[in-house]
């Protein structure tokens, strides 16, 4: 697809043009309306393609959750094997849609890891996410960050105290999420290490709050987010923080997503994948087998 069209998709999609100026830019690179409105569903995401791991999945136990932060209620989609024993925790943060079908699939695949995996929603607090993609985009133009960092911060402590967890914990997160977890790496002191993917970067003011080590993932193709990697890798490595940077070239933002239809990358996917999973192995513990 052409690449001027996946990066017009992705100022759309994070807020920088309204739909009616997408579609119009759209329809003047593709030639006419109609064409554009032929291309679209390649863009969105294919929720149909969620279900990597089924989620009836026999291997592994599932429930509704939540947990209180600071007076307000946030809930999330519990994973983990159903072989008893305790795990360390990894935190999943969605995108921008909220906890859809495709972050709770990712919750799975991570549960079958061997490890107790919490997909928040930051939504809660405004009833939750909603089936309807574009809503949800909306509702998080609502959101305050500060606000939503600290409640997704709150998930460390929760986690830590449950007693299916060894109190080792660690968060994931893309985009949005990934953004996310720069943020709470620098609230939550408990956090045992951090993946971002094309994710914002952390202010550089709060860079001396970090404990965890990061690995931070990012797209090589991704203008809008890897602008921002000097200034936070500078300020990292002035403060004596641990982390890691991968940048995968010739990919676009959401590679990770395979339900992301052409933005979709297996290869670099399945690179970033064994390389978050070897990190939590490294820093919050290898758990036992699902």
């Amino acid at each position: 697809m052409d690449q001027r069209i996946i990066e017009l998709y992705d100022s759309f999609t994070h807020g920088v043009i309204d739909r009616r100026s997408f579609m119009d830019r759209l329809a003047t690179i593709a030639g006419s309306s109609a064409a554009a409105v032929a291309i679209l569903p390649m863009l969105q995401n294919n929720y149909a393609l969620a279900a990597i791991i089924p989620d009836d999945d026999a291997r592994l136990a599932i429930d509704t959750v939540s947990y209180d932060a600071a007076g307000t209620k946030i809930s999330g989609y519990l994973a983990r094997p159903k072989a008893k024993g305790k795990r360390p925790a990894v935190i999943v943060i969605h995108e921008n849609r909220g906890l859809n079908p495709h972050i709770k699939d990712v919750a799975r695949r991570v549960a079958l890891e061997g490890y107790l995996a919490f997909a928040v929603d930051a939504l809660s607090p405004q009833g939750g996410t909603p089936g309807d993609e574009d809503k949800a985009r909306e509702m998080f133009g609502t959101l305050k960050l500060d606000d939503s960092a600290r409640q997704i911060a709150a998930a460390v402590p929760f986690l830590a105290k449950h007693e299916e967890s060894t109190g080792s914990v660690g968060a994931m997160g893309f985009c949005w999420g990934g953004g996310m977890v720069n943020r709470i790496a620098a609230l939550a002191p408990d956090l045992k290490a951090g993946v971002a993917y094309y994710g914002a970067q952390g202010a550089a003011a709060t860079v001396s709050s970090v404990q965890a080590p990061l690995l931070l993932q990012y797209a090589g193709l991704d203008a809008r987010i890897n602008a921002g990697i000097p200034a936070y890798e500078e300020a990292l490595k002035a403060a004596g923080k641990r982390y890691t940077i991968h940048i995968y070239p010739d990919v676009n933002h959401a590679f990770n997503n395979d339900t992301a239809g052409d933005r979709y990358n297996k290869a670099a996917a399945d690179l970033a994948w064994s390389r978050t999973i070897a990190f939590f192995k490294e820093n919050i513990g290898a758990p036992p087998k699902a």
